[in-house]
């Protein structure tokens, strides 16, 4: 007789992260989006004297603004994330995602105003970062630099245009790809 197929929680991190961003977005739809502009979002005027503001830091890439954004952001972590995971262990991938979320959120308080909030920051850093799995020393894989090309570029070029995403916080979350992949080439 077959065993029964068992269903594993095989991406400690990435799913654990997916589920609270699910949760996130819930409760703001209960509090008329209260939740996220209060604690799931960074603003330019927040003042780092603030103690909530180092909450905001990392929460930001918890609050998304509807379905469709969270959705657009959990597809490419649930496709990529797993294989990062595998990689590079639970732990380290969960440093390195609350890295990229500080750094973005700490620059964009500093320089830029508005709200930011989502977890592409994440997201353009697990593409590069995906790109760099079996990079060696002293080597570049082409990967790498088709992907900065291609995902980075692009996010570049649609900076100068007005509209209400952060291609800032895709570009940083890329360099922090970029530079997690190249530290930990074995």
């Amino acid at each position: 007789m077959n065993a029964p197929i068992k269903i594993t929680y095989n991406a400690p991190f990435v799913l654990t992260y997916s589920l609270i961003c699910l949760v996130v977005l819930l409760v703001s739809g209960l509090t008329d989006g209260k939740s996220t502009l209060h604690i799931f979002s960074v603003h330019g005027s927040d003042s780092l004297s603030n103690p909530l503001v180092y909450l905001r830091m990392v929460g930001h890439t918890m609050g998304h603004i509807n379905f469709s954004h969270l959705l657009g952001n959990l597809t490419i972590i649930l496709l990529i994330g797993p294989i990062l995971e595998e990689k590079y262990g639970s732990r380290d991938l969960t440093i390195m995602a609350l890295i990229t979320a500080g750094i973005t959120g700490l620059l964009h308080m500093l320089f830029f105003e508005g709200m930011l909030l989502g977890a592409s920051g994440i997201v353009f850093m697990f593409i590069v970062l995906s790109s760099l799995v079996n990079v060696k020393r002293k080597t570049v894989p082409l990967t790498f630099i088709l992907v900065c090309i291609i995902f980075l570029g692009n996010e570049f070029l649609l900076s100068f245009e007005e509209d209400s995403v952060s291609q800032f916080a895709h570009i940083l979350g890329g360099i922090c790809g970029s530079v997690f992949g190249f530290f930990r080439a074995k």
